[in-house]
């Protein structure tokens, strides 16, 4: 699997440095997430899947039962 080396900071994370933040980096096919503070731990995903995630947090489906 190739790590990519583009990681950008969450705007929610502000503009300093520090380890209080959630980073994004793409490849060709597929979507890097990882918070600053572990960066070795990667979530790798698609946009499909991650879109679904996306919308069921901002709808709070996820958190329905």
């Amino acid at each position: 699997m190739t790590t990519p080396g583009n990681w950008q900071k969450s705007s929610f994370s502000g503009g300093a440095d520090g380890n209080n933040c959630v980073e994004l980096a793409s490849t060709p096919h597929t979507l890097h997430l990882r918070e600053s503070d572990a960066p070795s731990i990667e979530l790798v995903t698609t946009p499909t899947p991650l879109s679904h995630l996306l919308h069921g947090i901002r709808s709070g489906a996820l958190g329905r039962v």
